[in-house]
């Protein structure tokens, strides 16, 4: 089915077209989710949540955006509310090749020291640090910022999602990237 059909068919309570959708977007919700909440658990709760919104509201959804962009938002708020509505720092989980992209040639020599404790805990530390400073971002700045990042989404489809120009989305990123330059920078300038 094309995500027209999709959706009307999930309009009319179709439960075999939900269970296309779920498997079709189980995954991008997630990691959409855990961009946000930095742990599997909450995500995997978060997404259950989002699949239900889904569910109860798709005789909301006209057809003016994207299923997927849709889908992002709902997942981008539900997310959001679960950061308020629990009011706590996740544990930090592993950054890496999700947040910079980092080869694989990378992580074959840098598996070399993970043994190491000294190692361990300064890339643990660090990592706290960065997750840190992304959540201190301000909302919107923090929201561009995952969904470029995290989800791989480009300018364009962030605007589509957070409902915003291009070109604020591209303001966005630009002040996230300077807050978490002077974050850090601060950060690691008192440790020395």
């Amino acid at each position: 089915m094309d995500e027209e059909q999709l959706i009307q068919a999930i309009q009319t309570g179709d439960e075999r077209a939900f269970k296309e959708l779920v498997e079709k977007y189980q995954l991008l919700v997630v990691n959409t989710c855990k961009s946000f909440v930095h742990n599997m658990h909450d995500a995997e709760d978060i997404s259950q949540d989002v699949f239900i919104e889904v569910f109860n509201s798709a005789h909301k959804f006209r057809g003016e955006s994207k299923l997927s962009t849709w889908i992002y938002r709902i997942t981008v708020n539900k997310s959001l509310n679960f950061i308020r509505d629990h009011k706590k720092q996740s544990l930090f989980q592993s950054i890496g090749n999700t947040l910079f992209g980092t080869s694989q040639s990378l992580d074959v020599r840098l598996n070399s020291y993970a043994d190491r404790p000294d190692f361990q805990a300064e890339n643990n530390e660090r990592k706290a640090n960065l997750y840190q400073a992304i959540d201190a971002l301000p909302e919107r700045q923090r929201i561009a910022f995952n969904l470029n990042k995290f989800e791989d989404l480009s300018y364009r489809e962030i605007a589509d999602v957070m409902q915003l120009s291009v070109s604020s989305v591209e303001s966005l990123m630009h002040r996230a990237k300077l807050n978490l330059q002077k974050s850090l920078y601060a950060c690691y300038k008192n440790e020395n």
